[in-house]
């Protein structure tokens, strides 16, 4: 090889690792800013949650419940939560229910003693309802064959 050739090669190897080297403090430094959010979302937000008023810059409110399906009309759950609060919060046939999975459920799947999480407006019917635990024995109703859970993995 040519001197010329060697400097050309040298430099471009300096200018690939001046790269990576900088791509991959950029992406070092931001990851643990990135977890404190999450890790704030979570503690807020996760299983510990009971409920929740959150209020939009538009004045809209938007309320999150989490407890046990106490009982279940088409209009209408009705929650106990952790903090022994009964809430009823109206349902409508748009309401989302989803399950851990991802099967989507239509209201009407909804069964008492399921653990929820909803979502809903403060002057309207739940927009989703989050199933986040359904006891032994009531998992299959409602559920459309391809939604329903293994019976057993082990």
């Amino acid at each position: 090889m040519r001197p010329d050739n060697v400097t050309m090669v040298s430099r471009r190897f300096l200018l690939l690792a001046v790269i990576l080297v900088s791509l991959n403090l950029a992406l070092w430094f931001a990851s643990p800013g990135l977890a404190l959010r999450k890790a704030v979302i979570q503690q807020l937000f996760g299983p510990n949650m009971v409920r929740a008023q959150v209020y939009e810059k538009n004045n809209v409110q938007w309320n999150l419940d989490r407890g046990v399906i106490i009982s279940v009309t088409p209009s209408q759950v009705t929650l106990k939560e952790a903090s022994g609060h009964i809430q009823q919060i109206p349902l409508s046939p748009a309401t989302k229910v989803i399950t851990r999975l991802g099967a989507h459920l239509a209201p009407t799947a909804l069964a008492p003693r399921w653990r929820v999480l909803v979502t809903w407006p403060a002057n309207g019917a739940a927009t989703s309802v989050d199933v986040e635990r359904i006891p032994p024995g009531h998992g299959k109703k409602g559920f459309p064959p391809s939604a329903a859970p293994a019976s057993s993995l082990s």
